[in-house]
């Protein structure tokens, strides 16, 4: 329309219609009304009567100022309630209303202002349950959480398979396994206000934490910052990448085609590929941060807590309500243990004796027992009674085929029998270095229904003498030593052949 009002103000109206490639009846029209379609239709009028005009300002408006927070399904479903001639087709129009008033006389909203990000100043940490992804170890569902590191410029993740809840010990771990994997230091480290940490502890307890959490920062000279209690999106730069790493485990969940593994190094090795698949993809920003990262220090810092305990007359020690058996030998004798997230190293002076799996007690409180046979089976050999109702008989089993036959056992034989031969099964397993072969054997006579023979298993797994191979070890002469030491290759000259 433009083009043609301008040839028509020198030409007639068939000829600036025609320059303008439009019909005369549209130039016509043109002269005689010149504005577009679209500004002569009338706006349509409602074709029936308004159902909120009567309670939208009376009542729907004092109840969104009153509740600012209110859901708009809460306010229809009282508008119901109020007015039950009202319906249920009312509801859409009802949430378009609210909607409308909210955006024109609303509360103000917190403004979320994105940041520019710097290479080598941010890494944060954080912590994510992982229960609703239903991982099982060996068939047994594996209660953990994954710590998780993450650098805001080049996106460079680790994470860490945790064990046990939210901790100084988790934290210093992960973070350090990243740190190193990593190979630099960010100048900042944020984290969120690690109020799961320091939960149930008292006052010493938590300044504890708190100076052994500023003395590692201060180890990798590192700057500490905090988001809000509270106030998640503050660390949005790993609440997010969050969902992305959970997503990316479920899907490679669902490709394996199974959720349980063999052992907790398989399902780690399973969590450290999907990561590093991760930071392959980001593979450029992460080597150009790492040039503007800090050195790393010539050592790592403390990731375990220090503790003494004292072995009691139970052939063991408890801590963390956690009663840990230990070799009888150490009844009486203090021993210093380094508690990891996932283990125990148990120190005689410096000396290392052994490491244990760390057990945790349930969240009702109740205690947990971490038990080896091994420890005890000497003892329940001159006291095999004490099985019947040892406080923590279930834990003592090595395999569930092993808790079964006793269960067997008691069902078919008198109390004193069935503890003995069951303590005889014990011992052969331990003696003969058995335990899974005969757990099998075991497992047959479950199926069949039959009492296990111990003649016949410790004939089956004894050692046959005639199958052990006859050595005769010749020794040589001191005077063939003396002759070996004292030989000389002889020079050889000329040209090699």
């Amino acid at each position: 329309m433009r083009l043609y009002m301008k040839y028509r103000k020198t030409h007639p109206v068939a000829v600036a219609a025609a320059k303008a490639s439009i019909s005369r009846a549209t130039a016509y029209r043109i002269e005689k009304d010149p504005r577009p379609p679209s500004q002569k239709t009338e706006a349509r009028g409602r074709r029936r009567p308004d159902p909120l005009a009567d309670i939208f300002d009376a009542e729907v408006v004092p109840m969104l100022q009153a509740a600012p927070g209110i859901r708009s399904v809460a306010v229809f479903e009282e508008m119901i309630r109020r007015h039950p001639d009202l319906g249920e087709s009312v509801r859409r129009t009802l949430e378009r209303r609210i909607r409308a008033w909210r955006a024109l006389h609303g509360e103000e909203q917190d403004v979320i202002f994105r940041q520019v990000q710097e290479p080598g100043r941010l890494g944060l940490s954080d912590f994510t349950d992982m229960a609703a992804l239903g991982i099982t170890i060996a068939r047994q569902v594996l209660d953990h959480r994954l710590y998780h590191f993450r650098l805001a410029y080049s996106g460079f993740e680790h994470a860490h398979v945790v064990l046990g809840g939210e901790s100084f010990v988790a934290l210093a771990e992960g973070l350090q396994n990243a740190l190193w994997s990593l190979g630099g230091v960010p100048r900042e480290h944020r984290t969120d206000s690690l109020s799961a940490a320091f939960r149930n502890l008292d006052k010493d307890a938590r300044a504890d934490l708190t100076c052994r959490y500023e003395e590692m920062i201060a180890h990798y000279g590192m700057t500490a910052s905090r988001n809000n209690a509270g106030i998640a999106r503050e660390n949005g730069a790993i609440e997010g990448p969050h969902g992305h790493l959970k997503r990316a485990i479920e899907d490679a969940l669902l490709l394996r085609g199974s959720r349980d593994f063999d052992d907790l190094a398989l399902y780690r090795r399973f969590v450290d590929e999907i990561v590093s698949r991760h930071n392959a993809r980001n593979a450029k920003r992460i080597d150009a941060e790492r040039g503007e990262l800090r050195q790393l220090p010539e050592r790592r810092c403390a990731d375990y807590e220090d503790l003494s305990v004292r072995v009691t007359s139970s052939g063991g020690f408890t801590l963390r309500k956690v009663f840990y058996t230990v070799p009888s030998r150490l009844i009486g004798h203090r021993l210093r243990v380094r508690l990891y997230d996932d283990r125990l190293d148990v120190f005689v002076g410096a000396t290392l004796l052994m490491t244990l799996p760390r057990g945790r007690a349930s969240p009702s409180g109740k205690h947990d027992q971490v038990v080896d046979y091994r420890h005890v089976i000497h003892s329940l050999r001159r006291k095999p009674m004490a099985l019947m109702r040892l406080v923590y008989r279930d834990q003592l089993f090595p395999r569930e085929a092993y808790r079964r036959t006793f269960d067997l056992l008691v069902e078919r034989l008198p109390e004193r029998q069935a503890c003995r031969i069951m303590v005889e099964l014990l011992g052969l397993a331990h003696e003969r270095g058995c335990e899974r072969e005969l757990a099998e054997a075991l497992t047959t006579c479950l199926e069949t229904g039959e009492v296990p023979d111990m003649n016949l298993l410790r004939t089956r797994f004894a050692p046959d003498p005639a199958s052990l191979p006859d050595v005769a070890v010749h020794l040589e002469s001191l005077q063939a030593y003396d002759a070996l030491f004292s030989w000389e290759p002889e020079l050889v000259t000329g040209e090699m052949a």
